[in-house]
């Protein structure tokens, strides 16, 4: 009787073969303990530095003992904020100062209960120490991830994993998964041949293991037939599942898992004031284009007049493009070609090396002008576009206007790019420039941008965009 009780349970889908622990418990308490040890080092110093230097009033913080309630306090906010988590969480900066900020906040409120007589005479205490935690802790943080991506860069810390999706998402999911540059090999399984009845999905789970997998990525979760099967598989087995959702992969924006009806969502929520961000941009365009047209204006002069002496015709060449909502306006550039160019463009398309046809580039295009050529690899061509800057058709970072030709040849996808205005650089400018051959890749680049503006992202592709501009990389 009791046998044939046993061997009923082994029939539940739920029960496992043995007890063991998850597959990744050595990497997740690896990660632990070195993120643990590392925050209380720092902080330990970090009130060691501010019990040192700040006031010398007596305070229960000078008390050896005041860090038994410390470091506690500052470690479970840390925790409970997330910030011991894998991925971006480990590094999120931001998260970590409000964390060690508001354990300040409490512990002003523990100092007030304790010994409320002193607590005016260890203001600096308090001070100096908050600003020594921050600053320890985010510098421990970085170098931790600097060191975790030297030692990935040799091959170390990387493990296997399993992707199961249909054949035509192949492509885009293991890109998503090898961008993410932790993964030593990526196991691709057809999810359309793969039929989940119990003989197939034992050999996969075989398969997971030897392998050493520790998380497995599926696609087109809900397309899938006996779908918990494969769930509770992998889960007795130790193995974590993730939804890669590919109609997601667009949405770059951070965002919020909530739960409505048992059913997950995604949360993107507005900033607090909408529309003073796109106010806060326009006044930097307009004051930043300002001070660089008074500061360049002997450089832009110098250049008009090499251009005229160099071939004949204007020194501006006025091209009309499309900007924001679609709108047509007239780009102004230091003409790099010979006045006919417009004209010969259609006997070159032929020899378009932009794998799509969308956009015209051409290595050695026989358009440019000896001017022009120097003009266009140094982006000197570019600078009067100031003035459209601030006119206000064009903002200093965003994607790039196209001329009407281009336009004319978007997929529906693509005029997502026509609903902010048009930018001098860009994502694509300070990630390859003429070295991207696919259009595909700039909408994405432009998208990304997009989603995740910020005046901060701004400043850095302006920055970017300078030191690409000194090693000339990526233009013609």
């Amino acid at each position: 009787m009791e046998r044939s009780v046993l061997e009923k349970s082994k029939l539940d889908l739920r029960a496992p073969l043995s007890t063991k622990l998850r597959q990744d418990t050595y990497a997740v308490w690896l990660r632990l303990v070195t993120l643990l040890v590392g925050d209380l080092s720092f902080l330990s110093l970090a009130w060691m530095i501010a019990v040192t230097y700040g006031t010398s009033a007596d305070s229960f913080l000078r008390n050896p003992t005041a860090l038994l309630v410390v470091l506690p306090l500052e470690v479970g906010i840390i925790a409970a904020r997330g910030l011991y988590q894998s991925g971006e969480r480990r590094c999120d900066y931001l998260g970590l100062t409000k964390a060690i900020i508001l354990a300040h906040i409490l512990l002003l409120v523990v100092a007030f209960l304790y010994q409320p007589n002193l607590l005016a005479a260890s203001r600096s205490t308090y001070l100096l120490s908050a600003i020594c935690s921050v600053l320890l802790v985010c510098a421990d943080r970085f170098g931790i991830d600097l060191l975790l991506k030297q030692l990935r860069k040799r091959g170390a810390i990387r493990y296997n994993t399993v992707l199961i999706c249909p054949p035509e998402d192949a492509e885009k999911a293991y890109s998503i998964l090898e961008r993410e540059d932790c993964y030593r090999s990526i196991k691709i399984v057809d999810a359309c041949a793969l039929s989940l009845d119990k003989s197939n999905v034992k050999n996969l789970i075989e398969a997971i293991r030897n392998l050493g997998v520790a998380e497995v990525f599926v696609c087109s979760w809900t397309s899938m037939k006996d779908r918990m099967f494969l769930y509770w598989s992998l889960r007795n087995a130790g193995v974590s599942l993730r939804i890669l959702s590919l109609d997601l992969e667009a949405f770059y924006r951070r965002s919020k898992i909530l739960m409505l009806g048992g059913t997950p969502t995604l949360k993107f929520s507005p900033p607090l004031v909408t529309g003073f961000d796109f106010l806060v941009k326009r006044c930097f365009d307009f004051v930043v284009s300002t001070l660089l047209i008074i500061l360049i204006f002997p450089i832009l002069l110098s250049i008009a007049i090499i251009v005229k002496l160099d071939s004949p015709g204007p020194f501006f060449y006025k091209q009309e493009r499309v900007g924001l909502h679609g709108r047509y306006f007239k780009a102004l550039k230091f003409r790099t070609m010979y006045i006919n160019a417009d004209k010969l463009q259609k006997e070159l398309e032929a020899r378009n090396e932009m794998q799509d046809g969308v956009l015209f580039k051409m290595k050695d295009d026989p358009r440019i002008t000896k001017v022009g050529k120097f003009l266009r690899r140094s982006s000197l061509d570019e600078l009067p576009q100031l003035f459209n800057v601030l006119l206000g058709e064009m903002s200093l970072v965003g994607p790039r206007p196209l001329p009407i030709r281009d336009v004319q040849k978007f997929s529906e996808h693509h005029f997502i790019r026509q609903e902010v205005l048009p930018g001098i650089t860009g994502l694509w400018q300070v990630s390859g420039r003429s070295n991207i051959t696919s259009f595909e890749e700039v909408v994405r680049l432009d998208t990304f941008y997009i989603e995740n503006w910020s005046i901060w992202l701004d400043m850095q592709i302006l920055l970017r965009t300078a030191l690409v501009l000194l090693q000339k990389k990526g233009a013609y």
